[in-house]
């Protein structure tokens, strides 16, 4: 068979840094253990490295106790040979909400400044219109930026919609164009022809990132390659394939002693591989049995990332045997939603709605904050026709906004420098707690206080003992000898249900059980031992575990039924609690900041 365009010498960037255990292990991989390895990956010769943007960021600040500033400083120093390079999500930068210019003008430069050499720019929703500020303010600091097609598969996403996009991007002076295949939705023959309808139209090196989760990366990358593409991401092959991405040992050796040969030494990756090995170990907590390959994300579409995050989720509501429930309805949601691409934010908009929707019983009976304003255009301009029922639902009368979304934001840097004070020593610092203003200001609290304590890491289990006792949102891990058979068993709690009995999820061997057990004391039901259960009609409540982030009503306030009265915060989403009946408030039993679990009494309203 002949080739179909002129070979040449491919490149290649590594995700170990940031994607790969962002999507196999829930982003946890700490930077001790990416440092000591850092002296070999710069002599690889790779394109360059991804170590940061995405999920790092909250990962550091909310679970690790890092200061992400401080990890992308060490490991630029760590790696003087070798272009560092972030994704960064638009006019979202790296939170979950729009920021002003002036946000996203502050963050671009102080990230080139702290190390970062290469800018993949993408937005949710593949609105052009999102993407330009980031764009221009990459070109500014001198540094390369990438314009991304956030690639999925939908009635409305064609071939001509993507060169169309990359067009549009090459007039805001993009230095290259990235298919990022989060999902792992593209299949060899597609691929050829996206590439193929790009190389035609567009003079830009492009540039092809597909996670493994079908098991399809390795061969789509081989036929992109083919059809004119300049590059690939991969994975060292520990921390690779699944949902994570084809395995850079693999790839290498696939393409070497062909005209398209990477060059790289694949001795030398192979040594970093197994310094992988041994630290994929002690992570071991926070992998999931969603993250080998599965074709049926061709189905249910869910990324990498989504999928093992997803799950920890899920497991952390006490609810994992409904992830096939979740899985199955998530591209309902997404098709009420316009068919938006599943990446950050989007992908947890759409995730952490069907959860909803799966564990209420009923769809849409609550809608998550983020919902409503991608509904109102607040995200930017879906890609296809939503639900207009929806909608309605989701914000009554209120306008849908058409115009660019930053384009309603006024400046906000002051604003912030102000809000966090004296917490912050650098630029660096208001900008972390920009991008998460709870949690940040946390961290430098605790930085301030010198009480940064990360989460605890548990053993790697050996056979025949208890292996550790879980902290919050940890499976307690047992193993178990029955007549000479050993049996892994995690149990998580799942909090109190209204029979007044205290239901865990239980699994053995991996397989997922619910278990009731009811208590022999005098335990008083709810998330604290204190609160009492929901009975009477306005005893306001709440569907799922999570957090309150804002108590809107007071003692002696009148309120209308389906009145906000509370805001709470599961799986980084954000949903009122509604009043059930009209009445006035006659008790509140929650500030902000407390743990809730569903059969609480948060608030009581006299009918």
């Amino acid at each position: 068979m002949s080739t179909p365009v002129s070979p040449k010498k491919i490149t290649v960037s590594d995700t170990v840094l940031r994607d790969a255990h962002q999507s196999l292990l829930a982003t946890r991989m700490r930077t001790e253990d990416m440092l000591p390895i850092c002296d070999k990956l710069d002599q690889v010769g790779y394109w360059s490295l991804e170590v940061w943007g995405g999920a790092t960021f909250d990962a550091c600040i909310r679970f690790l106790k890092e200061d992400p500033w401080e990890r992308l400083r060490k490991l630029k120093a760590a790696l003087p040979n070798t272009r560092l390079q972030m994704l960064l999500r638009g006019q979202n930068l790296l939170g979950y909400r729009h920021y002003s210019d002036d946000v996203v003008k502050a963050f671009v430069a102080k990230a080139a400044v702290n190390g970062i050499d290469v800018f993949r720019i993408f937005d949710a929703m593949n609105d052009v219109r999102n993407l330009r500020v980031s764009i221009e303010a990459v070109k500014a600091a001198g540094k390369h930026a990438q314009g991304t097609l956030s690639y999925t598969v939908s009635p409305v996403h064609t071939v001509e919609a993507y060169v169309k996009q990359a067009k549009a991007m090459q007039a805001m002076g993009i230095d290259s164009v990235a298919i990022k295949d989060m999902a792992g939705l593209l299949t060899p023959y597609a691929a050829y022809d996206l590439v193929k309808a790009l190389k035609a139209e567009v003079d830009l090196p492009v540039f092809i990132h597909s996670h493994d989760t079908a098991g399809l990366g390795a061969m789509c990358q081989l036929k992109a390659i083919e059809a004119g593409a300049d590059h690939i991401d991969t994975a060292i092959s520990s921390m690779a394939w699944g949902t994570s991405h084809p395995g850079t040992e693999s790839m290498v050796a696939a393409l070497k002693g062909s005209p398209y040969d990477t060059g790289l030494d694949l001795a030398l990756i192979q040594e970093i591989g197994l310094y992988f090995h041994a630290v994929r170990k002690k992570y071991h907590q926070y992998e999931s049995e969603f993250t080998a390959v599965d074709t049926r994300v061709q189905v249910n579409q869910v990324p990498g990332g989504m999928m093992s995050n997803l799950a920890n989720q899920l497991k952390e509501q006490g609810a994992l045997s409904r992830i096939n429930e979740v899985f199955a309805e998530i591209p309902r949601v997404r098709e009420d939603l316009g068919f938006p691409p599943l990446v950050t934010p989007t992908s947890q908009i759409v995730g952490t709605q069907a959860v909803f929707n799966v564990l209420a019983g009923e769809r849409y009976k609550t809608i998550t904050n983020e919902v409503k304003l991608y509904l109102q255009g607040r995200y930017g301009l879906a890609p296809g026709k939503v639900n207009e029922q929806l909608r309605k639902q989701a914000i009554g009368s209120e306008e849908v906004i058409e115009v660019r979304p930053a384009d309603l934001l006024k400046p906000e840097m002051a604003k912030l420098r102000e809000e966090v004070g004296s917490l912050a020593k650098s630029e660096e610092d208001v900008l972390t707690y920009a991008m998460f203003p709870d949690i940040g200001r946390k961290f430098l609290e605790e930085r301030a206080a010198g009480t940064l304590t990360p989460e605890v890491l548990l053993p790697i289990p050996e056979a025949g003992g208890v292996a550790a006792a879980g902290g919050e949102g940890v499976p307690t891990e047992f193993v178990v000898d029955v007549h000479g058979e050993s049996y892994r068993v995690d149990i998580t709690g799942v909090g109190v249900k209204s029979d007044g009995k205290r239901h865990f999820y239980l699994s053995i061997d991996g397989m997922p059980e619910e278990v009731v057990f009811e208590p022999l004391n005098d335990f008083v039901a709810g998330s604290s031992g204190k609160r009492k259960q929901a009975s009477a009609p306005g005893d306001v409540s709440t569907s799922m575990p999570g957090n309150i982030v804002d108590v809107l009503v007071k003692v002696g306030d009148t309120v209308k039924a389906g009145q906000a009265v509370l805001i709470s915060e599961a799986m980084k989403m954000e949903t009122e609690i509604q009043a059930p009946i009209a009445g006035s408030v006659t008790a509140v039993h929650v500030a902000k900041g407390d743990r809730v679990n569903p059969g609480d009494v948060l608030v009581e309203i006299d009918g």
